[in-house]
C-alpha cells in the first residue's frame, strides 16, 4: 500500500525565485528576477522577519547600504565626479541625487538646530520683555535701551563662527539692528508727541507694525491690499495677527524663534534647486544640455553644501563639548576654517569638470552665477524668516 504524498506547503514569501522559472505566486508566469515582468508583483513580501523589513525601509527611503559609502567620499572629496559619473550612466552604484540632497539637508540643519541653540555662544537673546524699548517711559530711558540691545547684537555678531551660514546670520542681526532703530524713533516719536500736548506717557508699544501710520489692529486699523478681495485681505490680516502674537513668544523664549527659522531654511533651499538649474541652463545655453542635467549638477552642488554645512555643524558641536582653549579646541577651529575654505573651491572645481570651459570662462562665470545666487539666498533666507515668524 503505498503512501500517499503529503501535499507540499508554498514557499514563504521571503524566499527568492532562486529557480530560473519559479512561477510567480499572483499569475503563474515564469519568474526571471525579483519581481515578475507580467504583473509587477515582487517576490518579497511584507510576511519576513522585521529585520529585512526595516532593511528595506531604510534602503528605499534613505538608500542606506553600500552605495552610501561609495556616493559620500566623492561628493566631498572629488569636485565633479558623482556628476560625470551620472551623466555616463553609470547611476545605479551612487545615491540618487534627490535622495542625497534631501537627505544630508536635513540631516545637516538637525544638527545645526543643536549646534546654533547650544553653548556654542550663537544664540541672539532679544531681552526681557519688561526692559523693552517699547516700555521706556523717558527720552533718556529709549536711547540707553537702544544702545543696550544693538551693544547685545554687535556681541553676537562678533560671536558667529565662520560657515556657510554666516552670511545668513549676519543679514539677520542687522536686520535685528534696523527693527531696534525703527522702534526707538517710534517710541521717541511717541514720547516727544506726548511731552509737547501736555499729555501722560502713552503706554507700552505693544506692537512694531504698523500699517497708515497706526499700530495694525484687525478691526479699526487693518492691513489692505489694493484691489485684492475680502478673503485675501482677511487671510492676510490672519497672519498679521499670527506674527504679533509670536513677537511676544520670541520675546519670552527667542529659542523658538531660532528653531522654527532653522527649520524653515532647508524648504528655502528645495525651491533654490530649481531656480539655481535654470541659471545654471542660461549661463551655459551653448552647451545645449537638457535642463534637467542642470538639475543634476544643482543637486549634487546642493548636497555638497549640505555635506559640508553638517561637518561644519558637527565641529560646533565638539567645540561646545571641549571648549577649554586647549589643543582640540584649536584643530576644531582649524577644522571649521577648512571645511568654509574648501566649499567655494570645490563648486567652482566642479563647474569646470562638469562643463569642461576655459579657465577665463569658468571664472566669469562662476563669479556671476555666485553672486546671483547669493542675492537669492538671501532673499530665500528673509523669506524663511518670514515664514518662521508666521507659522512657528
Amino acid at each position: 500500500m503505498t503512501t500517499p504524498h503529503a501535499e507540499i506547503p508554498p514557499a514563504p514569501a521571503s524566499a527568492t525565485a532562486e529557480a530560473t522559472h519559479a512561477p510567480c505566486r499572483n499569475c503563474g508566469t515564469p519568474l526571471l528576477g525579483p519581481h515578475c515582468y507580467a504583473c509587477g508583483q515582487p517576490v518579497k513580501g511584507l510576511v519576513r522577519p522585521l529585520g529585512n523589513l526595516f532593511g528595506d525601509l531604510m534602503d528605499s527611503v534613505f538608500n542606506i547600504d553600500t552605495r552610501i559609502v561609495r556616493t559620500l567620499w566623492p561628493l566631498f572629496a572629488r569636485p565633479g565626479m558623482l556628476t560625470s559619473e551620472y551623466f555616463a550612466g553609470r547611476q545605479v552604484r551612487y545615491v540618487t541625487p534627490v535622495r542625497l540632497f534631501f537627505f544630508l539637508c536635513i540631516l545637516a540643519f538637525f544638527v545645526g538646530r543643536f549646534a546654533i541653540d547650544g553653548d556654542s555662544g550663537v544664540n541672539v537673546n532679544i531681552g526681557d520683555q519688561d526692559d523693552s524699548i517699547g516700555a521706556a517711559t523717558t527720552e533718556a530711558q529709549v536711547i540707553a535701551r537702544r544702545d543696550e540691545a544693538l551693544a547685545r547684537l554687535a556681541t553676537q555678531r562678533a560671536k558667529l563662527p565662520d560657515g556657510p551660514g554666516q552670511a545668513g546670520a549676519d543679514a539677520g542681526l542687522r536686520a535685528g539692528e534696523a527693527a531696534i532703530r525703527a522702534e526707538s524713533e517710534r517710541r521717541l516719536a511717541n514720547l516727544r508727541e506726548a511731552g509737547k500736548a501736555g499729555k501722560p506717557v502713552p503706554p507700552p508699544d505693544e506692537e512694531s507694525m504698523n500699517f497708515n501710520g497706526k499700530p495694525w489692529d484687525a478691526r479699526t486699523n487693518p492691513l489692505h491690499l489694493p484691489g485684492a478681495p475680502g478673503f485675501v485681505d482677511g487671510w492676510f490680516n490672519d497672519k498679521v495677527g499670527r506674527a504679533k502674537q509670536n513677537l511676544a513668544r520670541i520675546k519670552a523664549d527667542p529659542s523658538q524663534y531660532t528653531q522654527a527659522f532653522i527649520g524653515a531654511i532647508p524648504t528655502a533651499l528645495f525651491v533654490l534647486v530649481p531656480l539655481f538649474a535654470l541659471m545654471l541652463k542660461l549661463a551655459f545655453v551653448f552647451k545645449r544640455r537638457l535642463y534637467m542635467e542642470h538639475v543634476v549638477v544643482a543637486l549634487h552642488s546642493h548636497a555638497f553644501l549640505s555635506l559640508d554645512l553638517l561637518l561644519v555643524f558637527g565641529c560646533m558641536l565638539l567645540q561646545g563639548l571641549v571648549s577649554d582653549g586647549g589643543l582640540l579646541d584649536d584643530a576644531l577651529a582649524w577644522c571649521i576654517g577648512l571645511l568654509v575654505a574648501w566649499a567655494p573651491i570645490y563648486l567652482l572645481l566642479m563647474q569646470k569638470r562638469v562643463y569642461a570651459q576655459g579657465w577665463p570662462m569658468t571664472l566669469l562665470k562662476y563669479w556671476a552665477l555666485g553672486t546671483v545666487y547669493m542675492v537669492l539666498l538671501s532673499l530665500a533666507i528673509v523669506a524663511a524668516a518670514a515664514a518662521s515668524l508666521v507659522w512657528m
